[in-house]
């Protein structure tokens, strides 16, 4: 059975750029329901129940048909949410440091660049989707709840939510306004250890 994650900061904990009703309705509601369906759906193929979550949504087009969606769309939540706590920091903002800072400027020409150009295809994502720094440095987008190993690829270092339901109580429809303020609590820390590790498996 899968659980919805403890966060390791206080709801309140990113004050004024993601409010603690936001955290509230994400965190409890939305991604509880995505755990909760995903179990319900997993029920009814017990035998996927021996897959990690990463096998299944490397898998996901050769499911069976009666679970593949529900796999795909609550499997994809579950995965994509938890890591979303994780890129978060009460302590997060400013620039990353080190390797990753780095390699960014080596790609991007800077640091700024790189937000602009994440920035701007966060704001290009047709309804609702994901935003994902690779480990190629690459940036990709996802529509719902896609991931990037749906797509043959390795795991995100970043990923952003861009689903009305991450920012609408704070931001109403300014899904500008609410990038922009994200930025500022970004867990750099977490996003190196991401890349760290990736490194050393290859």
């Amino acid at each position: 059975m899968y659980e919805l994650p403890r966060l390791s900061y206080d709801y309140n904990a990113l004050g004024k750029y993601i409010s603690k009703d936001i955290m509230l309705l994400h965190h409890d509601k939305h991604h509880q329901a995505y755990v909760d369906k995903l179990n319900a759906a997993l029920d009814t193929h017990p035998d996927l129940k021996k897959e990690s979550l990463d096998g299944l949504l490397r898998s996901v087009n050769t499911l069976p048909d009666d679970v593949r969606i529900a796999v795909r769309n609550n499997g994809g939540g579950h995965y994509n949410h938890s890591l979303f706590w994780e890129w978060m920091s009460p302590d997060g903002g400013g620039e990353p440091s080190g390797k990753l800072a780095d390699q960014l400027v080596e790609k991007y020409g800077d640091f700024q660049s790189f937000v602009d150009e994440f920035t701007a295809k966060a704001l290009a994502v047709f309804g609702s989707g994901w935003v994902w720094l690779q480990p190629d440095l690459s940036i990709i987008t996802t529509p719902n709840q896609d991931t990037p190993l749906m797509l043959g690829q390795p795991e995100p270092l970043l990923g952003l939510d861009v689903w009305e339901h991450a920012y609408y109580l704070d931001y109403k429809n300014k899904r500008d306004d609410y990038v922009q303020a994200w930025w500022n609590v970004v867990n750099w820390n977490f996003v190196q250890s991401r890349l760290d590790s990736q490194t050393s498996v290859k």
